[in-house]
């Protein structure tokens, strides 16, 4: 017994080591967010993302995610899947990036989206510019995102930001925020 106890710790320790830690650089709530334009995927199909153009319809959901097809991702889009008549129903798009490219999107969006939401290209400007480089421990910064989650409001500022490597809470996070903008009257 006190030997698998000494070895769960020690793989433990490594794990910590090994797994990367998100930055926590993410940008403050109230700010306005860095508009961009990039590729995605809905269904399949390839298309065009414009955060301005979304913002016009109502409040958008980025989520970043580090890789498609990981364990952690996949049951991430799996919930935000589950979940999206309760956002449309807020009146809010969702839309996933992380740094695959297009066709690597085109498959997830099908497979593990659903075909229920889009998922899109985070080029290298958009991740700097939203701060959601993953980092290891020693700072080394990986070409991928974190798992950050923002909540930007039609008038193009950021409502809440939830950064966690657990993907189990974000979707949670973010349909609360959206109904909370939903709930309050528009002065």
């Amino acid at each position: 017994m006190q030997m698998n106890r000494t070895l769960l710790a020690a793989l433990a320790a490594t794990f910590a080591l090994i797994v990367p830690a998100a930055t926590q650089a993410e940008l403050p709530l109230g700010t306005r967010a860095p508009n961009f334009a990039t590729q995605g995927a809905l269904a399949g199909k390839a298309f065009g993302f414009n955060l301005a153009a979304a913002l016009r319809k109502g409040p958008v959901v980025l989520y970043f995610y580090p890789k498609s097809f990981t364990q952690g991702c996949t049951l991430e889009a799996h919930a935000f899947a589950e979940a999206m008549r309760d956002f449309q129903s807020a009146g809010a798009t969702v839309i996933g990036l992380s740094a695959d490219d297009l066709e690597t999107q085109k498959k997830f969006s099908t497979e593990h989206c659903r075909d229920k939401f889009p998922v899109a290209i985070a080029t290298p400007a958009i991740i700097q510019a939203y701060q959601v480089q993953l980092k290891k421990p020693d700072g080394t910064v990986l070409p991928i995102t974190s798992r950050t989650s923002y909540v930007i409001g039609r008038d193009g500022r950021i409502k809440l930001v939830y950064s966690n490597m657990d993907y189990s809470d974000h979707v949670k996070q973010t349909l609360a925020a959206v109904r909370a903008l939903k709930a309050k009257p528009r002065g």
